[in-house]
């Protein structure tokens, strides 16, 4: 007979194994991350940064390297767990890439992931995110200025996700801030689905450049310079350096707050069975 905690353990496996980026037509995989290693395990130190001092948009989670929030599972995912203490505290991870890519004159760039979330019946507050900052705010830019890019956001257990785009100023400018220029896709579960962003420079003229956000192979928004308008601002969006972050927030200016019926735990988390950048030779 299995035990009970064994039996938890094997649940909480990926429904898939072995998720490695596929190929990409025109394109090869330039960086990737499979998360191997023995469950319970942090993330590699050598390729993440584990966030922990973060205070923004209203959150009311604390963001930990605890094992509790954040581990490898054991079955080549990781899992980014929120969590609420007897005491109503909420804690929760988020991490980032230490390295950061840069679209390539001429060519495509593209940063892709595969992740499910999970099915708890009540998620208010739940703010998961598959996201890119420009590498400039870890050189003193400040928000919005160095541009951010979201390939995927969901709240409060919704089935749909937004991809958005951040720039210019804090308060409206060119990308309708502090919202931002989104579009939004419908869901029809919360399985393991594939989401990208791709840049296109192959035609050598920033007006007909562009950055689109697809799930699953198929586009659900695509944004061109021309849409843009600004030269300097399509550059900082699509000419420079991007690293990737994947969280979940908990509360916050999009879902709100959580309630005492939130759900926390794994029926709450993230997990996320790859991250590979793909580029054209």
């Amino acid at each position: 007979m299995i035990s009970t905690t064994a039996s938890l353990l094997l649940a909480l496996l990926p429904a898939v194994t072995a998720l490695v980026p596929p190929p990409a037509d025109g394109m090869n995989i330039i960086w990737s991350e499979t998360f191997q290693g023995n469950a319970g395990s942090p993330p590699r130190r050598d390729t993440w940064d584990v966030a922990l001092a973060i205070d923004t948009n209203n959150e009311v989670q604390t963001y930990t390297d605890s094992s509790w929030n954040v581990q490898i599972s054991g079955g080549e995912t990781i899992q980014l767990i929120p969590r609420r203490s007897a005491s109503g505290v909420w804690t929760s991870a988020r991490i980032e890439t230490k390295a950061a890519w840069t679209p390539q004159p001429g060519g495509r760039m593209r940063v892709q992931s595969m992740f499910r979330m999970g099915e708890n019946a009540n998620k208010k507050g739940m703010w998961p995110a598959f996201w890119m900052l420009g590498d400039a705010v870890r050189h003193g830019v400040e928000w919005p200025l160095c541009g951010e890019l979201d390939i995927f956001e969901q709240i409060n257990g919704q089935l749909s996700a937004t991809g958005t785009v951040h720039c210019q100023q804090e308060v409206g400018g060119i990308c309708s801030e502090p919202l931002g220029r989104g579009v939004a896709t419908s869901l029809s579960d919360n399985g393991w689905h594939t989401w990208a962003l791709e840049w296109d420079r192959t035609s050598n003229n920033w007006a007909t450049e562009t950055i689109t956000w697809m799930r699953d192979g198929v586009v659900f928004n695509q944004l061109r310079g021309s849409d843009i308008g600004d030269e300097g601002i399509w550059a900082t969006l699509a000419h420079m350096p991007y690293y990737v972050l994947m969280n979940v927030a908990v509360g916050g200016t999009l879902p709100g707050p959580p309630t005492d019926a939130t759900q926390d735990g794994y029926g709450s988390m993230m997990e996320i069975g790859y991250l590979a950048i793909y580029q054209s030779p």
